[in-house]
């Protein structure tokens, strides 16, 4: 009958599920992270430790703001080596919080590797985000030049995954 809504009445449009931004929260007590971002359709989702923010808008009208997140994934001790700091300007970041997986299932080969030749729209690798499993392509074609997560590694928004020169 009536529509649950937090906004009291305001005709914003905007519902914020409350259960989802609980299950976001349990999930930063589970992995340790600091941060969680969600986006659906119209919708953009954070929920953070530290101040306690929980924040939802319209994702068009923050959509250039998350670019300026991966500046703490740049210490992500998965890093093959130090000087390959370079190729993690142009690596692939990742879209979500998740947990990345490098195989499509246990004990299956890797979806790629250090020097292999992909192509636009191959799928390097998947990260699992509330039960869902997101493929994850690569955004154009070269030769994987470094992997810089680990299998199953806790991955946040923004921070590198794959380079491909």
């Amino acid at each position: 009958m009536a529509e649950r809504k937090t906004n009291a009445g305001r005709n914003s449009g905007m519902n914020v599920d409350t259960k989802l931004v609980r299950e976001l929260a349990e999930l930063l007590n589970e992995t340790g992270l600091t941060e969680i971002e969600v986006e659906d359709n119209d919708r953009k989702i954070r929920v953070s430790r530290g101040g306690g923010v929980v924040a939802a808008a319209p994702v068009m009208a923050h959509a250039p703001a998350p670019a300026a997140a991966p500046a703490p994934a740049a210490a992500a001790p998965a890093a093959e080596s130090a000087p390959a700091a370079p190729d993690h300007a142009n690596a692939l970041k990742s879209p979500m919080v998740g947990t990345a997986y490098l195989a499509p299932e246990p004990g299956a080969a890797n979806f790629v590797s250090v020097g292999q030749a992909v192509k636009e729209g191959d799928t390097l690798l998947i990260i699992e985000a509330m039960k869902v499993m997101n493929p994850i392509a690569a955004d154009k074609s070269g030769t994987v030049t470094a992997i810089l997560i680990e299998n199953a590694q806790p991955v946040e928004f923004g921070q590198p995954l794959v380079a491909i020169g």
